[in-house]
């Protein structure tokens, strides 16, 4: 039991593929311009991850290993065509706004990496485990720099939504975060937080001994 909750944890906390292992950056600098795009990000590469965890975690002993990185490729390329098509059947401006960061998927870090360290040498059940971890903890930090770059660049909440609100005038919002600069400065910030809390745990147990 100790264990399993370990591997859900792990993607959330200690190997959050954004603030640990720093993969996955180009997506999660790219539209993080709204809270609306960091969820529907977050979610489609969460249901890409979780589906090709689970399918080749199930094949895992029957792909061979001269081919395995064509064959993950061509499951991960078949569940991100189910994401765009469904995203630009019933969410356009969802599909619109996410734009090439989404067949972008494919080639995810976050994607193949873990289907290539984790599912190709797991079981299913700690392979969805993997996936859910991983996936929250990738959403989580999408939506804490969407946040941040909306509210204080856009002066706005959940823009692209019949739930927007305008809370900020434009006279004093920072422009600069709506810009690329701005996404690597709210990703710097967070990241030096992170480093921060975890050096206050590392000393707080250490000083404990």
């Amino acid at each position: 039991m100790n264990n399993r909750m370990q591997i859900l944890t792990n993607g959330i906390i200690k190997e959050n593929p954004l603030m640990a292992l720093n993969i996955g950056l180009c997506s999660s600098l790219g539209i993080t311009t709204s809270i609306f795009n960091g969820i529907g990000m977050g979610m489609g590469m969460t249901f890409v991850l979780l589906m090709s965890e689970i399918v080749i975690s199930t094949f895992r002993k029957h792909i061979p290993s001269s081919i395995r990185l064509p064959v993950f490729i061509t499951i991960i390329a078949t569940f991100t065509t189910i994401v765009q098509l469904v995203l630009q059947a019933y969410v356009t401006a969802l599909y619109d706004a996410l734009g090439v960061f989404l067949p972008l998927i494919v080639v995810n870090c976050i994607i193949m990496g873990r289907v290539e360290a984790f599912a190709s040498k797991n079981t299913i059940s700690n392979s969805i485990l993997d996936a859910i971890g991983m996936g929250i903890g990738y959403t989580m930090i999408l939506v804490a720099i969407s946040f941040v770059r909306e509210f204080l660049g856009g002066g706005t909440i959940f823009a692209g939504t019949a739930l927007k609100l305008e809370l900020i005038p434009e006279a004093y919002r920072i422009g600069v975060l709506n810009s690329a600069p701005g996404g690597f400065i709210v990703f710097g910030v967070l990241g030096a937080a992170m480093q921060a809390l975890k050096q206050h745990a590392a000393a707080k147990k250490e000083n404990a001994k």
